[in-house]
């Protein structure tokens, strides 16, 4: 008999594994529903959806292996990285989904959070002073306007699955929605800065790095307090907080 494996787990949600089956249980149902509809409309290979049973999806296992993980060396060759950025593209393209995305947030919603994130982390000696300081000036690049597009809204590294050099399938869709193109691309190579340019080139088309760059301190600043409160750590090395040291 297969075993149950906890893939993650925290208050909100969590995902299980049995065999090449992976059942994800939300306390947002709402959350399920985007997941389900975005799969549904992306141009790019997502997982089957077996059944959904709200607050439970039961979805197969995409074929292949991650393109990396955070706080890994990533080992993929840049002609699966130029794949990764190739299918961005093909989902920015597409038909803008109905509701707005985790990448969708308004400047003013983004800068009050970020700003009140910044002041807790050095007011609870989370982190120093000068290290927010210098991260929350480089995130400013990333609030400017933006033409919404179809993002995946949490396109992490280990959500993206090829077989050599070919994508067989994007995991885990429940922030998509509306939003900035360049949070994708940012989120992707966030802790793998020098595989940018493969996944640039790949993308197709010229990008602002500062705005990436923008968005690593912005997202690793968003970022430390619900991990550190999930039980996560963002100070393992290659994590958020070397992200952040990364700028100084």
């Amino acid at each position: 008999m297969d075993e149950v494996e906890v893939v993650v787990a925290h208050s909100e949600r969590a995902t299980l594994r049995v065999g090449d089956v992976f059942l994800k249980v939300d306390a947002d149902r709402a959350r399920i529903e985007v997941e389900v509809e975005a799969m549904a409309s992306a141009p790019v290979p997502t997982p089957e959806i077996l059944w959904h049973r709200p607050p439970v999806l039961a979805i197969a296992a995409v074929p292949g292996t991650a393109l990396g993980r955070l706080g890994e060396p990533a080992t993929a060759s840049p002609a699966a990285w130029a794949a990764a950025g190739a299918a961005v593209r093909k989902l920015h393209e597409a038909p803008l989904p109905p509701r707005l995305g985790r990448a969708g947030r308004s400047v003013e919603e983004l800068t009050a959070e970020l700003d009140g994130e910044c002041e807790w982390l050095v007011t609870n000696g989370v982190l120093p002073a000068d290290l927010v300081t210098r991260n929350r000036e480089v995130a400013e690049a990333a609030l400017r306007p933006w033409a919404p597009v179809f993002t995946h809204g949490d396109l992490q590294i280990a959500h993206v699955f090829l077989d050599g050099d070919e994508v067989t399938g994007i995991i885990d869709w429940s922030e998509a929605g509306q939003g900035d193109g360049l949070f994708d691309l940012a989120i992707l190579t966030l802790g793998h800065e020098r595989h940018l340019g493969d996944l640039v080139a790949g993308y197709g088309s010229e990008v602002d790095l500062d705005v990436i760059r923008g968005w690593w301190s912005m997202r690793s600043l968003l970022a430390v307090r619900w991990l550190v409160e999930h039980g996560f750590d963002p100070f393992a090395p290659g994590c958020e907080v070397d992200v952040l040291k990364s700028r100084l």
